[in-house]
């Protein structure tokens, strides 16, 4: 059997703390959300301000990000380089950039979705937030 590592609860808060921290320096209002490496939220803080979407954004970044074992951005590239097709790709809604996955030793254990702001701004604040870890 295989030992797999997991996100701790104690993680997620240090991932949260980091990345409003951040988004806070930056004067940004906005959603994170951190998942595990099935897309099921573990944590999300809506910071004062942030539109109402947001919360909806940022866990379907995460999601996908998760799922896909890659960064959200990457989809929406796809997307904008003409293949529509992959908008029906099942269970993926957060197509957008902004999720970045958690890896450690090059498996996917969860991500970190951003909503809020420009999206390579949202990429900062969860890159930032998954930095925290020091992995």
């Amino acid at each position: 059997m295989k030992t797999k590592v997991v996100l701790t609860d104690a993680d997620v808060s240090l991932i949260l703390e980091a990345a409003k921290a951040h988004a806070r320096q930056n004067k940004w209002a906005v959603t994170i959300a951190v998942v595990d490496d099935g897309g099921h939220m573990l944590g999300m803080q809506r910071l004062d301000g942030a539109n109402t979407i947001s919360a909806y954004i940022a866990p379907a970044k995460a999601h996908t990000a998760a799922m896909g074992a890659r960064e959200s951005k990457i989809y929406e590239d796809v997307i904008n380089k003409g293949r529509m097709s992959f908008l029906s790709a099942p269970l993926l809604q957060g197509m957008l950039e902004g999720g970045l996955p958690i890896l450690v030793d090059g498996v996917t254990i969860g991500a970190v979705g951003v909503s809020g702001v420009q999206s390579h701004e949202d990429a900062q604040v969860a890159a930032a937030g998954i930095a925290a870890l020091k992995i």
